[in-house]
């Protein structure tokens, strides 16, 4: 009976919270992946087939802008994140590299709401002929570039600090090598960009707004999916752990985790399928600030950990099957409502 009870008001509280909710269908997209604000009344979008539209959430207008980047749709590859910044805008894809190899490439473009001329500032390399787990996302801390690079569907090359896939990257805005990188401080063996090694599949980072941490979510495989710190030098164990999951055909992979590698915050097993995520700061939703909201795309719900405590991390499924598979979430810079990439559509979320 007391767990009969307990089950009824974890559920009642998560219907009566979605119920408080108000959600708007702003425009129709094409597989959009990555969004950024410019300013409070516009927001960037790209399309995974290779779209970058700036879409006006006022008066819908969308303008469609022209770019010059060298990518291939490729299975989970395309257009992927994109970040603004001071001006300039930055952009993940999926890089043509020639006889269907591509890599995770990171690219910087004066804004021009005319037409972006991109220049790269990173590459993946090697290249991979593979159409899977390309990460992947950005994040600014003061001067250095974030970004996440996925495994490809490679497994240890993640544990293979000579190699780009399967890390998380940090360079300086212009893409030149920050001096304090792990390379130049105890890990001669790392290429120069790589900050952290043992990642799968990132589909989220982001700067905390109240503790300046850069934090991440993770694909596992069936199960192990989880939300962590971005850790300098360290090493999330991918394919050594399993994080809880197992491989597709469902043998196991390996621990959850132990010691030597970098433990996550939160683990979700079985699978959601994670994917972009944020630290709330706003006026909309102000009893959230400092939490993280974690998008899915199998799961199509919104979560949000209350992670100040990581001994009592506490977990509430803020909707489920409102607006499909999340792939991107972005708060309103002014008003604090929050904006996501669901489905084939742009929608915002606020209170009743």
């Amino acid at each position: 009976m007391k767990i009969f009870f307990i089950l009824f008001i974890f559920i009642f509280s998560n219907v009566a919270c979605a119920k408080n909710l108000n959600f708007k269908k702003i425009v129709d997209l094409k597989d959009p992946w990555g969004s950024t604000f410019i300013d409070e009344n516009n927001i960037l979008i790209t399309e995974k087939g290779g779209l970058i539209k700036l879409v006006n959430i006022n008066n819908l207008n969308i303008n469609l802008i022209n770019h010059n980047l060298n990518f291939l749709e490729h299975g989970q590859g395309g257009l992927l994140d994109i970040l603004f910044n001071n001006d300039f805008v930055y952009i993940a894809y999926t890089e043509n590299r020639g006889e269907w190899k591509t890599s995770t490439s990171i690219a910087k473009a004066k804004f021009d709401n005319k037409g972006l001329i991109f220049k790269n500032i990173f590459q993946a390399n090697p290249p991979i002929d593979s159409g899977y787990h390309f990460g992947s996302r950005l994040a600014i801390k003061d001067n250095f570039l974030f970004a996440s690079a996925g495994e490809r569907g490679q497994g240890m090359i993640a544990q293979d600090p000579t190699k780009h896939p399967g890390s998380i990257i940090r360079i300086n805005l212009d893409g030149s090598i920050p001096e304090d990188n792990p390379r130049f401080k105890n890990k001669a063996n790392w290429l120069p960009e790589i900050y952290q090694i043992g990642i799968r599949n990132p589909q989220g980072l982001s700067l905390s707004p109240f503790d300046g941490k850069i934090y991440m979510s993770n694909h596992g495989a069936r199960g192990g999916d989880w939300f962590g710190e971005v850790k300098k030098g360290e090493n999330y164990g991918w394919k050594i752990l399993g994080w809880g999951g197992t491989n597709y055909s469902g043998i196991p992979i390996g621990p959850k985790w132990k010691p030597g590698f970098t433990k996550a915050i939160h683990y979700w097993v079985p699978s959601i399928a994670t994917s972009a995520i944020t630290i709330y700061k706003g006026k909309e939703f102000s009893e959230w600030d400092g939490h993280a909201l974690i998008t899915s795309l199998k799961d199509q719900s919104l979560r949000k950990l209350i992670f100040d405590d990581l001994a009592n991390v506490k977990e509430d499924i803020i909707f489920k099957n409102k607006v499909g598979r999340i792939r991107d979430i972005q708060i309103h810079p002014k008003n604090g409502k929050i904006f996501f990439l669901a489905g084939d559509s742009l929608w915002s979320m606020e209170k009743n």
